[in-house]
């Protein structure tokens, strides 16, 4: 089975990459995106994350951290073989970052079809939400009044 190859678009942060990379090293990190209700399911440490999502045990650790620039993500127990990186190069001349993601997956020719659009969709809108954060713009569906996300 061919792997399947997905980049995310590029966008510009206005954050400084070792910022962006210290945000996203440590894995604990991403419970807060999660709401309230779905974390008591889900169990992290500084180089792992894993939990149930939809009836799966889902798993992601990281493979690799190269300081400021670049995080490897890999499955770890996921119904496929799965990792992602992400990119943090910096902007020329303008002391923030160039940000994308990449995602290489093992998915079967249905499992392609079917997820393939929306794992771009999605990979290029958290790209994007990052990028419009970081310039205080918040994300379409956004609760200001700082419970999260609107269900």
């Amino acid at each position: 089975m061919a792997a399947t190859e997905i980049k995310s678009r590029h966008a510009v942060v206005s954050r400084q990459p070792y910022e962006l990379y210290m945000a996203f090293t440590d894995m604990r990190n991403f419970l807060q995106f999660l709401p309230e209700d779905r974390k008591k399911d889900i169990e992290a440490d500084y180089d792992f994350i894993r939990g149930t999502v939809q009836g799966f045990n889902v798993g992601v650790k990281v493979a690799e951290r190269v300081p400021y620039s670049r995080i490897d993500f890999q499955d770890d127990g996921a119904p496929f073989r799965f990792s992602v990186s992400m990119f943090f190069d910096p902007a020329p001349e303008t002391g923030k970052t160039d940000f994308h993601i990449e995602f290489s997956a093992e998915l079967n020719f249905m499992m392609k079809m079917v997820l393939g659009s929306k794992l771009q969709e999605a990979l290029d809108k958290m790209v994007t939400a990052l990028a419009d954060a970081s310039e205080g713009k918040m994300p379409e569906g956004f609760d200001s009044s700082g419970y999260g996300f609107i269900k």
